[in-house]
């Protein structure tokens, strides 16, 4: 295979709702380019993409695949992304290696959930937008209707570049409005018959070129005047005007195709190959120092490694892509992550699970390799002249989580290796062990997610797990300040232990002034502080721990065991065993024993004397509270908000964006739990949310009397 250089590279993400034809397409493209003989089925299982078992089983994509075609003496980069907004992840990290996405759109339903959050992945990124409206032969598709609320969306940048005469299953023909040709096909596809635009067509066609070349010119100033002069541009005229547009996501054509049935794709493949920018017209990346990163061939060699697959009886294969310079075959290159040495001894070029192997790739071009001994996803690879790395992606927060455990407890090793090893592959799956919550924690993007991992891990990794409810990590604090004291006193022959301490609790905020004096039942304690600590506790918040003893009650050198016995407290609280926060407690007076005195006497002295006092101090529950963003069509605007106060939400406003309203709310973590479950089965999966953690709010008092009962309740059993 020739090495095809910068200039002639074309990096393309495949996008578009689950069941909007992308496997299909795909097979046509490789199919149309030469690299298959036959075009396979999802049906059958044998196509290009969707081949690992877990996507056979399920009949969706789960991992996106990275192909390529050669056209015209272009080479087209493809990665085909799944769907469902569960795997938002591949399609994240295929925006950020690849220039241009085409957003396919099935042909019977337009623009559904999945392709208005990939569109709006592709304006963060500022990626140029082909929308390619697919299955044009189902006998509900209305390509009119389409247009229509693709244009009520996104507004007048969406330009059609072609139109069917028909749509159904007689779909056999279309007219190009950029080449002012019909093209029609007989019942097999393929190659097309072109041929001039019928008479009944014709006013039709030049009303959408005349808007074709408006929209061209208006991304380059001399074009535009030129078609003010002349009202008509040349087709390599309104090619490079239709680049500009893209470019700068000045415009997005509509080009049409019947992929099941291979009509219009040789088509749309001289446009990705004419017309889509290059890798060196786009903007460049940065690297994590904040440097400009210019895809030059002739500049130090970096690679960065996006994702990692695993396959039977090859292991990794790691997928990557040459950010500047060239690599060969044989090269040795640095990690800049892991500091380890590595040596590229294969090159290859993917076709999903074929590869073809190569013996150079230059910048701007994707390839994979085998065998490296210490490459994750995310690393760079730099030779002795390059000293960049990259973390450009930045994917999503979790959106469900379970607690996992394995049926078989001596497997629990087992399984976290292979969920590492899952991650590497999928990195929107996070792992946690949780000391909070003593549990193993997996957070993904929804339950199809979590039940892919399952099913992997069961029929792959032969490891039986279960999921479970995870628990919530809740915070104990309190409302009023509260006075204790304790003495601890052992005698048991010898040396024995004593410390007595006298104490006081009281909420803390931030700036709170320092304490001076505290009644309580009518008696006056002066406060006169000769040490203070500010401990930030790593599950938030603080402890302000304040020494105010007088006259020698008690020695400092014991002042650190006190704060120890606290700081254990506070790490189990007395309602729910929860982690305690924001307390300032003051040690006032206390005594100690010349001989029996010692430091484990005064850590037992101060818990005591903490949990005594923490109790009497009006303690309260906290809950985690997350910011949660709903997009959700209209029409179902009502059952979403009923649903979310149902769920103890509070809504604190409502907009629209692009055709689909955005309702923000902020929700108790407890109530989310199933929440994406719910909010599918409410909108026919027309829906969707982020969430990200706000704030620790106190709960109901019939919610903190129900924890409360039920702690004690578990505590007894266990005892």
């Amino acid at each position: 295979m020739k090495v095809y250089q910068t200039n002639e590279i074309k990096n393309i993400a495949l996008l578009g709702n689950d069941g909007s034809g992308k496997t299909t397409l795909t097979e046509a493209l490789l199919y149309e380019a030469g690299l298959i003989k036959r075009r396979g089925r999802i049906t059958a299982k044998n196509t290009v993409s969707d081949y690992f078992p877990v996507e056979q089983e399920y009949g969706y994509s789960v991992f996106s695949t990275v192909y390529h075609v050669e056209w015209n003496n272009k080479k087209l980069n493809i990665i085909d992304c799944p769907g469902s907004d569960d795997f938002v992840g591949a399609a994240l990290t295929a925006l950020n290696v690849t220039d241009t996405a085409v957003l396919l759109l099935n042909g019977q339903y337009g623009a559904e959930v999945g392709t208005q959050n990939h569109f709006r992945y592709t304006e963060k990124l500022g990626k140029p937008v082909i929308f390619l409206v697919n299955q044009l032969d189902d006998e509900k598709c209305d390509y009119d209707a389409i247009l229509e609320q693709l244009t009520s969306i996104y507004g007048n940048k969406v330009v059609p570049v072609q139109y069917p005469i028909k749509t159904g299953p007689d779909f056999n023909a279309l007219i190009d409005v950029l080449l002012m040709k019909k093209y029609s096909w007989g019942p097999e596809g393929g190659e097309p018959t072109i041929e001039e635009i019928p008479e009944d067509q014709k006013e039709k066609a030049m009303e959408m070129h005349k808007v074709l070349v408006e929209a061209a010119a208006e991304n380059d100033e001399t074009l535009m005047e030129k078609f003010f002069e002349s009202e008509t541009l040349t087709e390599d005229e309104m090619r490079e005007g239709i680049r500009k547009g893209l470019a700068a996501r000045g415009m997005f054509p509509v080009f049409c195709v019947c992929a099941g049935k291979d009509m219009g794709v040789r088509r749309l493949m001289e446009f990705l190959g004419n017309v889509v920018p290059f890798v060196s017209e786009m903007p460049k990346v940065h690297n994590t120092r904040g440097m400009e990163v210019t895809p030059d061939v002739d500049g130090p060699t970096s690679l960065y490694f996006f994702k990692t697959g695993v396959e039977p009886h090859i292991g990794e294969v790691q997928y990557f892509k040459v950010m500047s310079g060239k690599v060969h075959e044989g090269d040795d290159l640095n990690n800049a992550d892991r500091g380890s040495k590595e040596r590229m001894s294969q090159l290859f070029v993917c076709a999903g699970a074929n590869r073809i192997k190569v013996e150079e790739l230059v910048a701007g071009d994707i390839g994979c390799t085998v065998k490296l001994k210490d490459v994750k996803t995310g690393n760079t690879l730099n030779d002795k002249n390059s000293e960049n790395r990259f973390n450009f992606i930045k994917y999503p927060n979790p959106k469900y989580t379970r607690a996992v455990k394995a049926v078989n407890e001596a497997e629990t090793e087992k399984m976290m290796n292979a969920l590492n090893r899952m991650r590497e592959e999928d990195p929107t799956w996070v792992v946690e062990q949780s000391k909070e919550l003593r549990q193993i924690l997996v957070h993904g993007q929804g339950e199809f997610h979590l039940r892919t991992l399952k099913w992997r891990m069961e029929n792959n990794e032969k490891i039986a797990i279960k999921f479970e409810e995870p628990r919530i990590p809740y915070r104990e604090t309190i409302t009023k300040a509260a006075r204790a004291d304790y003495r601890h006193k052992k005698q048991s022959g010898g040396a024995g232990q004593f410390g007595e301490v006298h104490l006081i609790v009281e909420p803390y905020y931030e700036g709170m002034p320092d304490p001076e004096v505290y009644r309580f039942n009518g008696q006056e304690f002066r406060i006169n502080a000769r040490s203070k600590e500010e401990v930030p506790l790593e599950w938030g918040g603080k402890l302000v721990f304040i020494n105010s003893v007088v006259g020698g009650a008690i020695d400092a050198r014991f002042m650190p065991a006190i704060l120890k016995g606290v700081m254990q407290r506070m790490e189990q609280g007395p309602l729910t065993g929860s982690y305690a926060r924001d307390v300032r407690v003051i040690v006032y007076d206390g005594k100690m024993h010349p001989v029996d005195s010692n430091e484990i006497s005064f850590m037992l002295a101060g818990r005591n004397a903490f949990s005594m006092a923490f109790k009497e101090a009006g303690p309260k529950i906290l809950e985690p509270i997350y910011d949660v963003e709903v997009f959700v069509p209209s029409d179902k605007m009502g059952d979403v908000m009923s649903d979310l106060q149902g769920r103890r939400g509070m809504i604190m406003g409502m907009t629209s964006e692009n055709g689909y309203e955005k309702l923000v709310a902020k929700v108790p973590l407890k109530e989310m739990s199933n929440y994406c479950t719910s909010l599918s089965s409410i909108t026919g999966g027309r829906a969707s949310f982020i969430m990200s953690f706000a704030s620790y709010e106190l709960v109901p008092a019939d919610v903190q009397e129900k924890l409360v009962k039920d702690f004690e309740a578990k505590q007894d059993k266990e005892e």
